[in-house]
């Protein structure tokens, strides 16, 4: 569990809106009445072919820390709100049923990544923590895979705390980006609290403290000799940096008994610096010792100076990562689906316009279907939250909007995604290890094909409606379009 936010009560971290509506509901006797919202998000950033799911823990504990305080309720007087919904709030007690996808998962546009049901005023006030959590971690793991993936099994370190929008963005940022697949962060805090291990060496500022590169790298070996990673482009990479990098570790760090750990290069041209680099420490004896790549990269930038030969072991990436510079904004909503009278379920629909903002209405469930031959995801399928898909039998898929566009699937495994993570507010769910988060996401993102890893113009990962699901949409659709022109 979180302990920052454990210790932390965000309740007042709502939309105002949140909070007249809540007061609209109560006042109106709605206050009760049953409802189901899904999160979900529209398009994956940079044109991706999937997301990565992230911060789950988090909400969790946020929920778990639901509750009004007096200094909330006096502030909430002075905003005008009567007595009888303050004290509606002052006894306020989460009692919610909630889903979500496990952290890790690779994740589409359109599918419910978390579900909540219950009394209205409390689905609606968790609105906003819930969307700031999600979308921002998933944005973080997201970037952080895509750039892992482009390093093609180099380790790449998450360097981006100081361009972070702020602590929260720094510190949950690192977590995120830990399960996209980063080896580690500069984030000193994130060890602490994630035992996410904390990497870095040293900045400019140690090298120009002394009189001079070879002095400062000296005083730097004799320190950290079984670690010396060493910064070279302070004055001039080739010229000195890398000549002086060699001339420390034979007088400092191979007679104390120890090899160099690396070079760093933040600067210039980093396929020629690292090809030149790693001739004259190959040349010189340190053929092991590592070349580590830093600098304003992402995973274009790292893709392409690997195409042209860059001899570079490890990635610092920085504010590209941490903040996603190229599409900062995840896009997650929250909408209503469905509202419950006993033990039916009545499903609710947002048409638009803009048809990209039709909803999928109803109380859902996400499967994910799997060839049982090769482990690839073939497709998900969202049904009804009772439905059932029988994997031991053909099963038809087709596209929700071009329905001519069909495949029956022999041979395959089916898994629910959205798993119960609080029953009647009441959590049931236990969070996994970081490590373990990361493993799972490599282990999921492996299962998908690489057409629809692809960095530019992705394939399109089918996610289609069952055909319950789609014959409950096309109703309403029907109802609703009624008298429209």
């Amino acid at each position: 569990m979180d302990r920052m936010l454990d210790s932390t009560n965000l309740t007042m971290l709502t939309d105002f809106y949140e909070l007249t509506m809540a007061n609209g509901y109560f006042q109106n006797g709605l206050g009760d009445k049953t409802a189901v919202f899904d999160m979900f998000f529209r398009k994956v950033p940079d044109n991706g072919g999937f997301a990565i799911m992230a911060g789950v823990e988090q909400l969790i504990s946020y929920l778990n820390n639901l509750k009004f305080k007096d200094e909330d309720i006096a502030f909430l007087r002075d905003k005008g709100f009567g007595e009888e919904f303050l004290e509606y709030l002052k006894n306020f007690k989460f009692c919610c049923d909630v889903w979500a996808i496990p952290e890790g998962t690779p994740i589409f546009p359109n599918e419910p990544i978390v579900t909540v049901k219950g009394p209205v005023i409390q689905a609606q006030l968790v609105e906003t923590m819930i969307l700031l959590t999600i979308n921002h971690q998933s944005l973080i793991a997201t970037k952080a895979n895509r750039i892992v993936r482009a390093a093609k099994g180099r380790p790449v370190m998450e360097f981006g705390s100081r361009r972070a929008q702020g602590y929260d963005g720094a510190i949950y940022g690192a977590r995120a980006a830990y399960i996209g697949g980063c080896v580690g962060t500069s984030c000193t805090i994130s060890e602490r609290e994630f035992n996410i291990p904390a990497l870095g060496t040293m900045a400019h500022s140690w090298i120009q403290m002394f009189d001079s590169e070879l002095e400062a790298f000296k005083a730097y070996a004799k320190i950290y000799p079984d670690n010396c990673t060493l910064l070279v482009d302070t004055y001039n990479v080739l010229k000195s940096g890398v000549p002086n990098a060699i001339r420390t570790f034979n007088e400092v760090v191979v007679p104390m008994g120890y090899r160099p750990k690396g070079i760093r290069i933040d600067s210039g041209d980093i396929t020629y610096l690292s090809r030149v680099a790693r001739k004259m420490l190959d040349e010189a004896g340190f053929p092991d010792c590592k070349i580590v790549a830093s600098n304003a990269l992402d995973e274009y930038i790292i893709h392409d100076i690997l195409v042209q030969g860059a001899e570079v072991d490890q990635f610092g990436v920085g504010e590209r990562l941490i903040t996603s510079r190229s599409e900062p904004v995840f896009g997650g909503v929250y909408k209503l689906a469905a509202l419950v009278e006993g033990d039916r379920i009545i499903p609710k629909i947002k048409l638009s316009e803009n048809v990209g903002k039709i909803t999928n209405p109803g109380f859902k469930q996400v499967w994910r279907l799997y060839d049982r031959e090769s482990g690839k995801a073939l497709a998900d399928v969202l049904t009804h939250h009772d439905e059932v898909i029988d994997d031991t039998a053909p099963y038809e898929i087709f596209d929700p909007d071009f329905t001519w566009k069909r495949k029956t699937l022999v041979n395959f495994r089916a898994r629910k995604l959205l798993t119960p993570i609080f029953v009647k507010g009441e959590c049931v769910y236990e969070s996994p290890t970081l490590d373990a988060i990361r493993n799972y996401c490599m282990e999921q993102v492996d299962t998908l094909w690489d057409e629809v890893k692809r960095f530019e113009n992705p394939h399109k990962y089918y996610v289609d409606l069952s055909k319950p699901l789609w014959d409950t949409k096309d109703r309403l659709l029907s109802e609703y379009s009624v008298g429209r022109s």
